[in-house]
């Protein structure tokens, strides 16, 4: 279903390239000119043996060291967004998501004609809720909508995507198993719920982001889920432009909003 999805959200062919992972550089505790004056009395050579012991020992003992230093845990950078208030806004079924300048249209015209067919034929689902792409089309913004239950078994209707399992959980859901992923976060947003009694009660929803690359391609995943749907924005570039307009891409994929 990853590798689907994927395969969805991205214009680009596979084009693999081998990976030739760096060897790890050796670590040396003493360089070769290291040299240690001789000692005057019998005491100064025990003194100084043993501490060489006990040095020797904690580099050798890994665990003994960290937890007479336990490591600091690192903060979470902070995400880096563009303001997209001024970009146009499209509204589809359930959705609105912000369309970076110059960016071209080409989302899949209603079928009218299909509710009219006197066979009782369903209506095509469309591949694409909503695509749009760069004057070149090297780059992609675009929007799938799924059941629910077509990506986790359930009878009950999600209205939220934790409910598809944790952040790191849902990634064999959205993430294919042969891509890097470079970040993941869970976003929370407050949204008005219910109108009772002249009082608005909020709740709030999670939308899951996930930043990989794939096969010289990178993609900036937002999914969010609501009465049983879920809603996959996907912003992708070739790896060669995502430095460049990363930002951009980003900032389109986090403006996804479910309603």
């Amino acid at each position: 279903m990853a590798i689907l999805l994927h395969s969805l959200l991205s214009l680009h062919p596979p084009n693999l390239k081998p990976q030739n992972p760096k060897r790890p550089k050796s670590l040396f505790l003493l360089g070769p000119s290291a040299s240690l004056k001789v000692p005057t009395f019998r005491r100064d050579v025990v003194l100084r043996t043993a501490s060489l012991c006990f040095v020797s020992f904690v580099f050798q003992n890994p665990l003994l060291q960290s937890l007479a230093e336990p490591p600091k845990s690192p903060k979470p950078a902070r995400l880096a967004i563009a303001n997209t208030n001024s970009w146009f806004q499209y509204f589809g079924d359930g959705f609105s998501i912000r369309v970076p300048p110059q960016f071209i249209d080409f989302t899949e015209p209603e079928d009218y004609s299909a509710g009219l067919s006197l066979y009782g034929d369903k209506a095509k689902p469309k591949t694409f809720a909503a695509r749009f792409a760069s004057p070149d089309g090297s780059e992609v913004v675009s929007v799938v909508i799924r059941p629910s239950n077509s990506l986790k078994i359930t009878f009950l209707e999600a209205k939220d995507i934790s409910e598809l399992g944790s952040l790191k959980e849902a990634a064999r859901i959205f993430v294919p198993g042969a891509a890097t992923i470079y970040s993941a976060r869970t976003i929370k947003v407050k949204e008005e719920e219910v109108y009772v009694l002249h009082l608005f009660i909020f709740g709030c929803r999670n939308y899951y982001l996930y930043e990989f690359g794939r096969d010289e391609e990178r993609i900036a995943l937002v999914a969010a889920v609501n009465r049983g749907r879920v809603f996959i924005a996907g912003a992708a570039a070739p790896e060669s432009k995502w430095k460049e307009d990363e930002l951009k891409l980003r900032s389109a994929a986090i403006s996804l909003t479910v309603q």
